[in-house]
């Protein structure tokens, strides 16, 4: 895979998370329209920059280091990649109006209970964490893959507390997961 070829997949991967921004912003609208209530918004800008520069970085890491493609390791990483974005999908799909690249609850209101969210308890984020670490290696941008999972998986760390604290506080999280677990949905 040439330079470009890279470059145009972090293009289009940027577009698709530039169309993601909108929709949450969106959807954020909407959320406080209907009584919701923001949680951790300190940390956002955070997230906001990770994000960015690992788009970036990984460019920028494939241009200036001159990282070699290797074919097995692309295909690897972009069938990784494939399932991050799968989780991510399959999470905002079922999250409808409630998705947002910020934490807002309704408060009063159930949580979410697909099944998707019955047996993995943040489809999104694990999606996330896919991609962060899959995409830089479809071109062989080991440095980026490393350096931003693991500020990822630091932020994360933070933001799941900051989620499940205003989620249980909000919408009863932990108890309504218990009773599903209880009766064996």
């Amino acid at each position: 895979m040439s330079n470009y070829f890279f470059i145009f997949f972090v293009i289009l991967l940027s577009l698709q998370r530039l169309f993601e921004l909108k929709k949450s912003e969106n959807n954020r609208r909407w959320l406080i329209a209907q009584g919701g209530r923001e949680h951790g918004a300190e940390h956002f800008p955070f997230m906001a920059m990770l994000h960015a520069f690992w788009l970036i970085a990984m460019v920028a890491e494939v241009w200036f280091l001159q990282r070699i493609f290797i074919a097995p390791v692309a295909i690897i990483a972009g069938l990784i990649f494939l399932l991050g974005q799968l989780f991510r999908i399959l999470a905002m799909r079922d999250l409808q109006e409630r998705w947002c690249a910020r934490i807002i609850t309704l408060p009063g209101k159930a949580p979410v209970t697909t099944p998707l969210f019955r047996y993995l308890r943040h489809p999104n984020y694990i999606g996330v964490v896919l991609e962060i670490a899959a995409a830089p290696m479809i071109h062989m941008a080991y440095l980026s893959a490393t350096i931003f999972t693991i500020l990822n998986a630091l932020l994360l760390w933070v933001r799941i507390r900051s989620e499940e604290q205003a989620l249980n506080h909000d919408n009863n999280y932990w108890a309504s997961f218990a009773a599903i677990k209880k009766s064996g949905q």
